[in-house]
């Protein structure tokens, strides 16, 4: 059975004592439950080794990073490695998510070599895949999700593609309140695990965590982590509130459970 995995994704939010308050809190929580689900929280860069101190005191969360560099090292003024993250114990990195898609114009090639990158210093790569509302309504989204897919992973060899964690995240639910029913995040991780089995074999297809982003919240993650391809959340805004995030972690460990 795949364990269910919560990443919360702070993207660009919070000053330094906000996010201090907001760990203790999330600790503190998580402190009164033994969890059977994967947490990770990814906050701004400034902050991780912040997170990765106290993750190194207390085991409770694991840390990702919001994005790292296509380029291993050298004259590239305010990128950050994989291997720098590295250092700073981080074992995780959102890659391709749909902001930096659209805001920052990263191509396919550019998230397939971030993904090498990452591969390359063992931090686990949270590769994030997704449509926009037009190509949702225009029939092409198993397309779109596709060739994201297969430009953007499927060069790994078998270990990699193992250790690689995929979020579909319906760009046109991201932070608009909007949410994939159920159903439909079923039919889209059902789809992008057949993708996984036509290219690596049931067994590996059936390792590969695929976790459900675009608007869970604490009212809705049961619901959408029951389905039997959704293998948790990446979260949004909802993981700037510990109440709602220890929540949502609450919600995964039980199903885990079951």
């Amino acid at each position: 059975m795949r364990n269910k995995i919560v990443a919360g994704n702070w993207k660009m939010n919070m000053n330094f004592s906000e996010a201090e308050d907001l760990v203790n809190e999330i600790m503190d929580g998580l402190e009164e439950d033994e969890l059977k689900c994967e947490v990770i929280v990814c906050p701004p860069y400034l902050y991780l080794e912040m997170l990765t101190d106290w993750e190194f005191e207390e085991q409770l969360f694991n840390v990702g990073a919001q994005n790292c560099s296509s380029y291993e090292k050298g004259a590239y003024t305010g990128e950050v490695s994989a291997s720098m993250l590295k250092s700073l114990d981080v074992d995780y990195c959102i890659v391709g998510h749909s902001e930096r898609r659209k805001y920052f114009g990263e191509t396919d090639e550019v998230l397939a070599e971030k993904v090498n990158q990452l591969h390359e210093n063992s931090i686990s790569p949270i590769f994030c895949v997704g449509e926009v509302l037009e190509q949702r309504e225009n029939g092409t989204h198993f397309d779109v999700v596709r060739q994201q897919i297969e430009k953007g992973l499927f060069h790994l060899n078998n270990e990699r593609i193992c250790s690689t964690i995929i979020a579909y995240e319906p760009v046109w639910a991201i932070g608009t309140g909007k949410t994939a029913t159920p159903e439909q995040a079923q039919e889209m991780h059902a789809f992008i695990r057949s993708l996984l089995r036509e290219k690596y074999g049931d067994e590996i297809a059936d390792v590969v965590r695929i976790l459900y982003g675009g608007s869970c919240n604490a009212k809705n993650a049961t619901e959408i982590f029951k389905q039997p391809d959704v293998d948790g959340g990446l979260i949004g805004g909802a993981s700037l509130k510990s109440a709602d995030f220890i929540s949502i972690c609450q919600q995964a460990s039980a199903l885990c459970e079951e």
